[in-house]
């Protein structure tokens, strides 16, 4: 019997370790699998051997979070489909605004978007045409490219719908969100701002791209941007989106189920078919998160992770301190991603600091390495299309000063909750 429980606990501890080892590498070697694929062989490794039973997956599997995070990708795919991210950006263009003004505005705009749609949809619809503006006016891409993702990641840590890790946070924790949303804002708004003062400060004297002169923008012209503006699309999903947050502001509804009504609403088009919309659903995502719930539920099982968090207190690093814990959520985020990382951490969330104090942490981490956050990559391989290149040392000349600033700055705002 001991032996049983014994091989039982290593074969589990031995596929959690493989899935978290593959998604610090981003995948594993020798094998054609991405972070997805390696957590969903993980998670079936687990189900086909009967650790967690097929019938009781839909008691692991948090099923809130879930549906949430589709709702709002409908949502999204809505405002995608309607040609209102292309439009924002046309909309900058045709302000003619300068360098240091165009930085702010997209650092404004970026991150009030983030806030309600997902971050990475938000880099992934803005910054090909972001990059065009730059080039069509011959502004420098970099730092508004940079200012994109950054902006981007802090604007999402505003709400409990602004990414995913968030999402889960406050499903499971049940946080409300108006709470939140006064914890997290001045945090965010001073992130923000300190985002644009290190920019501005390191793109002085180099806002024009090499032997490019100021010239009318092009960008907007019919054909030359992606997807023309339908405004009773966008109508439409501005119109979803803005009675939800009304609704998780005032209203004490479960979240996902309004979430979910507002998709099957639009998915109600005569125009947009539901091919189109689910099609720009993310669906590795929703798998990834899946196969999370397995394997970490498989991992609790086994208790070590509490002898863990026990050996660690032993030691003087109580992870039910704000202070340790903050610091295991920067780092996890920055080793593993922010959702494994929060998956990790929730249990030993028991304080009414630590929701918002893992929601910021890992968060704002995500600025700090190019590999840290999705929309950061998504920014690069954007800017690539376009023949701008953003390695890791120009990521990082931004990256490391942003995250350091706003990451004390949310430590600050978050010591009065000690108490």
């Amino acid at each position: 019997m001991y032996l049983g429980v014994l091989a039982l606990t290593a074969f589990v501890l031995t596929v959690f370790l493989l899935v978290y080892l593959g998604l610090f590498l981003g995948r594993l070697p020798f094998l054609q699998l991405d972070r997805t694929g390696v957590v969903l062989l993980g998670a079936i490794a687990l189900v086909a051997t009967e650790v967690v039973p097929l019938s009781g997956i839909g008691e692991v599997v948090h099923l809130p979070t879930l549906a949430l995070l589709f709702a709002f990708m409908v949502i999204s795919a809505q405002l995608r489909l309607g040609g209102f991210y292309d439009w924002v950006v046309v909309w900058l263009d045709r302000r003619a605004l300068a360098p240091p003004v165009l930085l702010g505005a997209v650092i404004a705009v970026a991150a009030a978007l983030s806030a309600v749609f997902s971050n990475d949809i938000v880099c992934l619809a803005m910054a090909p045409v972001l990059a065009q503006l730059c080039r069509a006016r011959g502004y420098a891409p970099l730092p508004h490219l940079l200012a994109l993702a950054c902006a981007a990641n802090l604007g999402s840590a505003l709400t409990l719908i602004g990414n995913p890790q968030n999402m889960l946070i406050g499903e499971v924790l049940r946080l409300d969100f108006g709470d939140y949303l006064r914890v997290a804002a001045l945090p965010v708004l001073l992130g923000l701002l300190s985002t644009w003062v290190i920019i501005a400060g390191l793109s002085r004297g180099h806002w024009l791209e090499a032997s490019a002169s100021l010239l009318p923008s092009a960008l907007g012209r019919a054909g030359e941007v992606g997807v023309p503006l339908d405004r009773w699309q966008t109508f439409k999903g501005l119109t979803v989106a803005a009675l939800l947050c009304a609704a998780f502001l005032w209203a004490h509804w479960p979240r996902d189920l309004l979430a979910l009504a507002g998709a099957g609403l639009l998915l109600t088009s005569r125009r947009l078919h539901s091919r189109q919309m689910l099609g720009l659903v993310d669906w590795q995502l929703l798998v990834l998160f899946v196969g999370l719930f397995i394997v970490n539920h498989a991992m609790q099982q086994t208790g070590l992770p509490a002898q863990a968090v026990a050996v660690l207190a032993d030691e003087g690093l109580d992870l039910q301190e704000p202070a340790p814990l903050f610091a295991a959520s920067v780092l996890l985020s920055n080793l593993v991603s922010n959702v494994p990382a929060v998956m990790l951490l929730l249990p030993v969330a028991q304080a009414p600091v630590d929701g918002p104090l893992l929601a910021l942490s890992s968060t704002l981490a995500g600025n700090l390495l190019l590999i840290s956050s999705i929309a950061n990559l998504i920014v690069v391989q954007a800017a690539a299309r376009q023949g701008v290149v953003i390695d890791w040392r120009a990521h990082a000349r931004v990256g490391l000063p942003v995250t350091l600033v706003s990451l004390v700055i949310a430590a600050a705002a978050l010591l009065p909750w000690r108490a």
